[in-house]
């Protein structure tokens, strides 16, 4: 089983949306796949059309220690999630002065089997829960938007995976870079993939997110892009991602 945290502290970079597709494409590909929110905006919850208030069991619930991790885990349409919620905002404050607060989520998924891919959204921020989302990773995505300043404040993101790998979780790796909301009829956006090429080199995976307003409208409908309009550029470029993911492992 491979945990993976999507993180980047800029918004806006696709880091939702990739996270959503890639469980869903990689599932599609005949791989057990779990999706655990982890952003108090509960994008990804929503995304999915998910009504998290109602459940009253979600990933602010189990870092709390309030409920057991299979209640907490949800099926909706053969993707399996943890849900987030609003509440989860708080969680910075509640848990500062808990013991050993770095790992609350990995004890908390102690136990958890069945899945090849475990993907954590991170919120875009470097706080306490992207902290135990890299305590619980063995590799990290970054999603970077093909657009003029994506590397700015990358380096306070490395410099983080670099510690947390020191000192906490020596198994983490960076183990890729998607290029997102890419038109290759922008000269800026070539220019930066090949910035992005030359600061990381092969970890770049080979397929480029296109640009594509199909992307923007799923979520509205509490869908994956596969399931609505899975002929777009969307669904394509995401499903071979979800093939670049694989081929890696």
């Amino acid at each position: 089983m491979k945990i993976i945290a999507l993180i980047n502290q800029k918004g806006g970079v696709g880091k939702t949306t990739s996270a959503i597709n890639i469980g869903a494409g990689l599932k599609q590909l005949g791989q057990k796949v779990l999706l655990v929110d982890l952003d108090p905006q509960a994008h990804l919850t929503y995304s999915l059309g998910i009504v998290a208030h109602e459940l009253g069991k979600t990933v602010y619930q189990l870092l709390k220690g309030q409920t057991a991790l299979g209640e907490t885990i949800i099926e909706r349409d053969g993707l399996k999630v943890i849900p987030s919620i609003l509440d989860l905002s708080g969680a910075e404050v509640e848990l500062s002065s808990v013991a050993g607060r770095e790992f609350l989520l990995r004890e908390a998924l102690v136990g958890l089997q069945g899945f090849d891919y475990v993907l954590l959204d991170c919120p875009p921020s470097l706080g306490l829960l992207t902290l135990n989302a890299l305590t619980t990773a063995h590799e990290v995505i970054i999603p970077l938007q093909t657009e003029y300043l994506a590397l700015s404040g990358l380096s306070k993101l490395l410099q983080t995976i670099e510690t947390v790998h020191k000192r906490l979780n020596d198994n983490l790796t960076i183990s890729g870079i998607i290029a997102t909301r890419y038109d290759s009829r922008k000269k800026l956006n070539n220019e930066v993939v090949e910035k992005i090429k030359e600061y990381f080199g092969d970890k770049l995976f080979p397929t480029l997110i296109r640009d594509n307003i199909s992307l923007a409208e799923a979520p509205s409908f509490g869908k994956t892009i596969f399931e609505y309009k899975p002929n777009s550029y969307g669904a394509i470029d995401y499903l071979n991602l979800c093939q670049d993911i694989l081929n890696r492992r």
